[in-house]
């Protein structure tokens, strides 16, 4: 329901959403600050987001009451903590109220490729081995998933940020229609569907998490951020495929490369140059501006599904 003009003294509620540069941070906070507008909140954003084009790390407070003085949220106080990538949710913890917080995040962990301690493909990482389970046992509320593999069975892993939307409205009483009227006027006119979609599967999802919370337990007890790769498949675990159509030849993949595998072609575009040395790192499909390339993983799985 709308905030009536009698209504006083609404305390402040903060919602702190983290994450890796192209995931989508600031269009969860921008949609969570305008749905809060809409209902007649005063509302504050404050975002770093200089690292967006980077990889790094990436976040953003909103603060919404009846009157919200400060923009950012202090250390221990944020009521909900949504984290877009696994690591990055562990490191912003300890924001989270200690008491009643809600801790949101998707399992999926994105590594810096200089993280690996050798350049070949399975090389071994350094990353959080924090599990889930043990995450949610330490914090009052918590919801655990992997919103990618969600938002691939819709037919689109971008949409993994409103998957993890939906999610974060099970947490807020705002109306569902208000959430997909602000999405939808915040996504690319092409993908509404899909973000609609998504956005309705990730709060389906968490409802039936709160209606049965042993099943939320059972499913966090067996959920894993790191997958074990067969050795078979460690030569074949990824593809990169590049839609020459929509590469806009700004050259920010080819000079990111860790491993200098790419490069652009006599029309400018982005060619596998070095196919042998591409480790399937992801840095040049999340620089990418334009979704010209994709790192489609474990290629041979999908195709025998």
């Amino acid at each position: 329901m709308a905030m009536s003009e009698t209504d006083k003294n609404i305390p402040v509620t903060n919602v702190l959403v983290v994450g890796v540069g192209g995931q989508g941070v600031i269009m969860i906070s921008k949609v969570l600050a305008e749905l809060c507008q809409m209902q007649g909140y005063d509302v504050k954003q404050s975002e770093v987001h200089g690292m967006a084009k980077r990889g790094g790390s990436v976040f953003s407070h909103v603060r919404f009451g009846s009157e919200v003085w400060s923009p950012t949220i202090p250390m221990g106080k944020a009521d909900i903590l949504l984290a877009l990538e696994w690591a990055e949710g562990l490191r912003w913890l300890n924001f989270l109220k200690p008491d009643d917080g809600t801790f949101i995040a998707d399992t999926q962990h994105i590594v810096p490729p200089f993280a690996c301690l050798d350049r070949k493909r399975g090389a071994t990482l350094r990353y959080s081995t924090e599990t889930p389970k043990e995450v949610l046992e330490n914090v009052e509320a918590g919801f655990a998933l992997n919103a990618t593999d969600l938002a691939e069975e819709l037919g689109n892993s971008r949409a993994a940020n409103t998957v993890l939307l939906g999610v974060l409205s099970a947490a807020l009483d705002f109306p569902k229609e208000d959430w997909i009227t602000i999405i939808s006027k915040n996504v690319p006119p092409a993908t509404i569907d899909i973000n609609c979609q998504a956005f309705e599967g990730g709060r389906d999802w968490a409802i039936r998490m709160k209606e049965n919370p042993l099943d939320h337990a059972e499913m966090t007890a067996n959920l894993k951020t790191h997958q074990a790769r067969p050795p078979e498949l460690i030569e074949a675990e990824s593809e990169l495929r590049i839609t020459r159509e929509w590469c806009k030849s700004c050259n920010i993949c080819v000079t990111m490369c860790p491993e200098r595998c790419l490069s652009l072609d006599e029309d400018k575009i982005v060619v596998l140059s070095k196919p042998d040395k591409c480790t399937g790192c992801r840095v040049c499909e999340w620089l990418c501006p334009d979704f010209a390339i994709d790192v489609i993983k474990n290629p041979q799985l999908k195709m025998s599904a």
